[in-house]
């Protein structure tokens, strides 16, 4: 789990500490934004290399020159693998970037649900190239609980996404069986959820334990990896599920123009897992 110390005294440096004894740190230009919702405290920085950072509680959540990495293999994998993905549910993801990627596609509606109003506000004010996707008439935001929102949505949907933070705080019940359970009942015939899982290396433990309730909830469940430079050892994994369609047997991929990381042979790149993780995950808890 990952661990944080605030910006220093003076607000020159910001870091992260990934584990007891690493982590990564930005030099800061100019701070930004700082605030505190009832959640966590929100902080977005400008670093020389990295451009705009945004920090929750200290953690890393995304980069002006990173995020592409992290949003479209969250996305793509799971939109470009449904024939026809027409309504979308993002859970999470306040920061807008998946959502933008999502209204990249032919989607007719696409919501997006995150639990805290002031990281939407303040990534609308300093991250202009996130700011669009909410403007799109296909998006609807709604303020909410993701949990809560699931057990009270009507509607279903064709491709979930989930854009959560650690499982820490109020996301530790995204991480859950039963979430994944309610997720399930919301999807359509043929649907498809992907979700961010964590750190290649740091979360081994919990890929092996999360790989076992999610066998028994779909026919299809294979983690796949994808580089995040600013995240804890710079790969990052995500499960993809689904009762229906199988990864490895997609002949089809419907990919929209100008992605910058996301194309079909790093589709089909990312399912295939280094021994240590496979046999891990063989092994279950």
């Amino acid at each position: 789990m990952r661990t944080t110390k605030a910006l220093n005294a003076g607000k020159t440096e910001a870091r992260e500490y990934q584990t007891g004894a690493s982590g990564i740190f930005f030099t800061v230009k100019d701070v930004l934004y700082e605030g505190r919702s009832k959640f966590q405290r929100i902080e977005i920085v400008r670093n020389r290399d990295y451009g705009r950072v945004l920090l929750l509680d200290g953690l890393v959540q995304t980069t002006e020159r990173d995020e592409f990495y992290y949003h479209e293999m969250l996305v793509h994998p799971a939109l470009c693998s449904h024939p026809r993905p027409t309504k979308v549910l993002i859970i999470g993801g306040g920061d807008g970037g998946a959502l933008r990627e999502v209204l990249k596609h032919p989607v007719r509606k696409a919501w997006l649900v995150e639990i805290d109003g002031r990281v939407v506000e303040a990534c609308r004010q300093h991250f202009p190239w996130l700011r669009s996707a909410f403007r799109d008439p296909r998006a609807e935001l709604v303020v909410a609980d993701g949990n809560v929102f699931v057990d009270k949505v009507r509607e279903t949907f064709d491709v979930i996404l989930v854009d959560s933070s650690d499982p820490v705080g109020p996301s530790t019940v995204l991480h859950q069986e039963a979430f994944y359970r309610k997720l399930k009942a919301k999807l359509n015939p043929g649907g498809i959820i992907a979700a961010q899982a964590g750190s290649l290396m740091l979360h081994l433990d919990s890929h092996a334990r999360k790989s076992v309730f999610l066998k028994r909830i779909f026919r299809h469940s294979p983690l796949y990896l994808g580089p995040v430079p600013t995240y804890p050892v710079g790969t990052w994994c995500y499960n993809f599920l689904s009762d229906k369609v199988d990864p490895g047997k997609v002949k089809t991929l419907y990919v929209p123009d100008g992605l910058k990381y996301f194309n079909p042979d790093v589709y089909r790149a990312a399912f295939a897992l280094p021994n240590f993780l496979a046999e891990r995950l063989k092994k279950g808890k």
